[in-house]
């Protein structure tokens, strides 16, 4: 159809109507025409291959009966009914009026008028069918975001008869979920057939963004003349731009508006009710291919860090020993729990000048950040360890070493010992960390607990921090419990904490129940009491803990 509404020959197909006229001209011997917007007289035996034809002057009198595709009166003309008032007594009345008559020409033209709009109709509903069929393809393939966006476009502009378009998209939030209150920050991502100029120009279409906002919210908006619409905005680059009417409608999937389709003819053009419904529908199916290629982007993308996260984890866990040193006089065990693939909890074993050097400690946060801070945190430690014996100058320089490295909302909590077997002396150095726990038993048998002594500031937040060495002498049998605060930061159902008491509990009770169990069974037993408690919830935090029991 031509953008100004098309004519009649374009809905000519049998040439019924035109074959009507003639019936009634010959029988009622007044004049009865068809003819088309150009005033070219239609005749029955000329059928849809009409392309000529005769103008003949319209006889002063007759009566016009004008054709609208979008009803009687609405839209452009797209051809008439013209009927000579002749001197017949079948039609002509007393007072000379044409009453009869008339009322078949008006008749004529309003069953021209429906049989125009069923084929219109059922054309846009033929390339609704095209164009849908087109972007569902699409959606089951799985095209990219841009591809889709361009075929939405250019099906849209090619369905409607229009010259030109463009797809504004809502933003993204870091999750890659679109933002639906922010219709001031949609973004162009598709055009066709606009100018660079029109395309820069930062002002929006209209005033307030009235129109993106209605067609967010599910309107279909439709513009007969740019030029005189008050709500836009850019006038002047709407003329520059040769564009003249306007239809819209909004990109909506599952309710949730993602962004707006916008077509554009350079002449003026009244939009009927099924090509509005046929931008609805681009609309929306565009909207459900986006979703879905933006869903897929997504999983790629999950897909990729999952696997990242998946190789971190895996370094990760090589970073902590897989066979604990062994050494006279020193039965260690350690058991490491994270929470999710890459933990801020940590510990290490290791022999550092014939001794055994033991570290536990949690970083701030969980995921990739945390576990790259473990990493730092771990590795400065052990090199300051190989050079010091003493324990202060090993957290301090270390401390420094994270300060300097960091942000101030990083930094670590480290329980750092040095274990001498040949004198069972223990020294060790606390920073910020939970303190651990000695278990005595009595020479009645029970066992009885101390808080480990120490103080110092987390490292990584305040440089020059001093840290004080303490000291003590393991007798046998005496065990000590180093632990990150996840242990008892576990929940039940009732989402009560288990708490340092049943931590520590849960050690004597593993001993009253084995005293003679070596550090592996008093890890495992508080592990088993821990899970007792904490039931099928889940685990809140990294939990780690580390049993020293002296032989």
């Amino acid at each position: 159809m031509s953008p100004a509404g098309g004519s009649l020959r374009d809905y000519w197909t049998d040439g019924s109507v035109a074959t009507l006229c003639a019936t009634l001209s010959e029988l009622t011997g007044v004049k009865v025409q068809l003819r088309d917007e150009r005033g070219i007289v239609l005749e029955p035996d000329h059928g849809a291959e009409f392309f000529g034809g005769r103008i003949e002057p319209i006889e002063s009198g007759a009566m016009v009966f004008p054709i609208h595709l979008g009803g009687k009166g609405v839209g452009p003309s797209i051809g008439s009914v013209v009927i000579g008032c002749g001197k017949n007594p079948v039609t002509e009345l007393e007072d000379g009026s044409c009453s009869l008559i008339e009322r078949m020409g008006d008749l004529i033209a309003t069953m021209a008028i429906q049989m125009c709009t069923d084929v219109s109709e059922l054309r846009v509903r033929v390339k609704e069918i095209e164009v849908l069929y087109r972007l569902n393809a699409l959606l089951v393939a799985g095209g990219r975001v841009d591809e889709t966006l361009e075929l939405a476009l250019d099906a849209a502009v090619d369905a409607l008869d229009l010259d030109a378009g463009a797809i504004m998209l809502l933003p993204e939030d870091s999750e890659g979920l679109t933002r639906t209150d922010q219709e001031d920050e949609l973004e162009r991502s598709a055009s066709v057939g606009l100018s660079g100029a029109w395309l820069e120009c930062p002002l929006p279409l209209s005033e307030g963004r009235v129109i993106d906002k209605a067609s967010l919210d599910g309107e279909v908006i439709a513009i007969e003349d740019l030029h005189a619409d008050e709500r836009i905005l850019a006038r002047d680059q709407v003329i520059e731009e040769g564009l003249k009417s306007f239809l819209g409608a909004g990109m909506v999937f599952d309710g949730r508006p993602i962004g707006v389709i916008r077509v554009y003819s350079r002449s003026g053009r009244s939009f009927t009710g099924a090509e509005r419904r046929l931008i609805r529908s681009i609309g929306q199916s565009a909207a459900m291919a986006v979703e879905q290629a933006r869903m897929i982007k997504m999983k790629a993308r999950e897909r990729r860090t999952q696997r990242s996260l998946k190789i971190a984890a895996t370094v990760q866990k090589r970073m902590m020993p897989d066979r604990l040193p062994e050494v006279k006089n020193l039965d260690i065990a350690a058991r490491f729990s994270p929470s999710f693939q890459i933990a801020g909890d940590f510990y290490d074993v290791f022999e550092v000048r014939d001794k055994l050097g033991v570290m536990v400690g949690d970083v701030v946060g969980k995921g990739i950040v945390a576990g790259l801070l473990m990493s730092a945190v771990r590795a400065t430690l052990r090199a300051y360890a190989e050079l010091s014996d003493d324990l202060s100058r090993v957290m301090a320089r270390t401390n420094e070493a994270i300060c300097r490295d960091t942000t101030v909302a990083e930094f670590a909590t480290i329980w750092y010992g040095v274990f001498d077997p040949d004198t069972n002396e223990l020294c060790y150095v606390t920073a910020g960390h939970e303190p651990s726990v000695v278990l005595t038993r009595g020479e009645d048998g029970r066992w009885a607990h101390e808080m480990l002594k120490g103080e110092g500031l987390v490292a990584g937040v305040q440089a020059g921090e001093e840290y004080v060495m303490e000291r003590m002498v393991l007798a046998k049998d005496q065990v000590v419990v180093a632990y990150t605060d996840g242990m008892m930061d576990a929940v039940d159902f009732s989402g009560e904490r288990w708490g340092r008491k049943r931590l520590i509990q849960a050690a004597i009770d593993s001993l009253d129940e084995n005293p003679d169990g070596d550090a592996d069974w008093i890890v495992e037993r508080i592990f088993w009491h821990l899970r007792q408690f904490r039931g099928l919830q889940a685990q809140a935090d990294d939990e780690t803990v580390v049993v020293m029991r002296a032989r």
